[in-house]
């Protein structure tokens, strides 16, 4: 059996040397360097299905008071490296527009720099789901915040990218402050940062449940930053659209996916608290309505992509309020599916059109492959059946009714509806709309292989969602 943290020193030490060949190897083809990437992250991927568990808490010294290894941190250190591997395929066919980005430099200069940042951000994701203690959230928070400053202002001559990086730079350090200051709170309070010895010192008398509590609505505001939830979102749509796609797509499910790990685990201990809950109620029912909402007069679509973030942020809400995490998990998978596949054809069909939805209009004739991906991501995150989408939302309405959330699924159903407006406007515009262009996009074989995949991965989770939940069990 493989120790846990190897995982997260082995894709560390990965980064490190592509890196160290980027600046070495002048020569080489800088696309070379994305390949090993992508083979690298293949390798410790099958190493996590061998990862020995953390000991139980009563026995837990050492690294284990602040890292665990529990089923829960595991699949999700294998969803932090299967999105990086598809997002390094991204960077791949995102190259050309890197290229153009560094005009009067080498023809691939930044593109080593660009597949070595999404490793140290898989690094930090991974141990931000293993974290259990409050000072090791902020070290793995940091690790992925200041990756992500770099990425998403990487292509500096674009306006947009740079007004992209400020925002997101201003926004989070606020976050991270208030992410101190909660924590500062709580420790305070409890003389604890250890999550899970904060349960029994919340249930002390002596404890002062109300400073603590106050600190978790700090530590609430800045994870609510991180998993684009109302009214901490407002850097979203600017930040999506300006940053690099396949950055805005890591961003758009990585980042979320962790958040919402971290978010669990951070709640769980007070969650007993009816504070906690009426919180987290009225967040969840203000993101639902204001991102869709929001989404419904786009014309661009990363911009509709990241309201529509905003939206899914909502839906994951609900499963939050009533603390069912198999759902949760099971619409984080459909989520990762959907969106990496929409990101996918998007950075394809961009370079040859643009971002706007009216850009996509007769793809179904140029490019029936693509158009079909496309359908396929927009379809299932509107929630139609037969898709992982449909039932992530299936088993987050069930927890629901179970908890007899009633208003919850009232807008809940409500914003389905909207939801199935703005994405069909996509759909409309690939088969229904005519267009001059007749000439074809060309995908090469590992985009193709990769999108074949989402494809029909998000078919099959659709029809038998079980190997999820068996993953959960392992």
């Amino acid at each position: 059996m493989i120790a846990a943290p190897l995982l997260e020193i082995a894709v560390l030490v990965l980064g490190m040397l592509i890196l160290l060949i980027e600046a070495f190897a002048g020569q080489i083809d800088k696309r070379v360097l994305a390949f090993a990437a992508i083979i690298g992250l293949a390798i410790v991927l099958l190493a996590s299905f061998f990862v020995a568990r953390s000991p139980s808490l009563p026995y837990a010294t050492g690294l284990w008071n602040f890292y665990t290894a529990d089923r829960l941190a595991i699949f999700f250190k294998q969803f932090a490296l299967v999105t990086t591997i598809f997002v390094l395929i991204m960077v791949i066919d995102y190259a050309p527009v890197l290229r153009s980005s560094f005009a009067g430099s080498t023809s691939q200069a930044g593109l080593g720099e660009f597949v070595a940042l999404p490793l140290f951000t898989c690094a930090g994701l991974m141990y931000l789901v293993s974290a259990i203690d409050f000072v090791f959230i902020f070290v793995s928070l940091e690790l992925v915040t200041v990756s992500f400053y770099v990425l998403i202002s990487f292509t500096r001559r674009n306006p947009l990218t740079l007004e992209a990086g400020m925002k997101y730079l201003v926004l989070s350090a606020l976050s991270t402050a208030f992410l101190v200051y909660g924590i500062a709170w709580i420790f305070g309070a409890t003389g604890q940062t250890n999550l899970y010895r904060l349960v029994p010192a919340l249930a002390n008398p002596a404890t002062d449940a109300g400073a603590a509590l106050l600190g978790m609505v700090f530590v609430l505001v800045a994870l609510g930053f991180k998993i684009a939830a109302v009214p901490f979102q407002i850097w979203v749509p600017d930040v999506y659209q300006g940053a690099p796609t396949p950055v805005t797509a890591y961003l758009s499910v990585g980042s979320k996916a962790s958040g919402f790990v971290v978010l669990i685990r951070v709640l769980q201990p007070f969650m007993n608290l009816p504070q906690t809950q009426r919180l987290i109620f009225v967040i969840a029912l203000l993101t639902l309505i204001y991102g869709n909402l929001a989404a419904l007069p786009q014309t661009n679509l990363k911009r509709l992509l990241a309201y529509s973030s905003i939206a899914h942020a909502g839906y994951l809400l609900i499963g939050v309020v009533c603390f069912d995490v198999r759902a949760i998990v099971f619409y984080l998978v459909a989520y990762l599916l959907m969106t990496l596949l929409s990101f996918a054809v998007l950075i394809i069909v961009a370079q040859r059109t643009g971002e706007e939805i009216s850009d996509f209009d007769g793809l179904a004739k140029r490019s029936p492959f693509l158009a079909f991906a496309m359908l396929i991501g927009m379809v299932s995150l509107a929630g139609l059946p037969f898709t992982a989408g449909f039932l992530g939302k299936f088993y987050i309405f069930y927890a629901a009714v179970s908890q007899r959330q009633i208003a919850l699924i009232v807008a809940g159903v409500i914003t389905v509806g909207c939801g199935f407006y703005y994405y069909l406007k996509v759909v409309r515009a690939m088969y229904w709309q005519s267009v001059d262009k007749t000439d074809a996009i060309p995908v090469n074989g590992l985009s193709r292989v990769a999108i074949s995949a989402l494809i029909v991965a998000t078919i099959c989770l659709g029809v038998y969602p079980q190997p999820i939940f068996e993953a959960l069990k392992r």
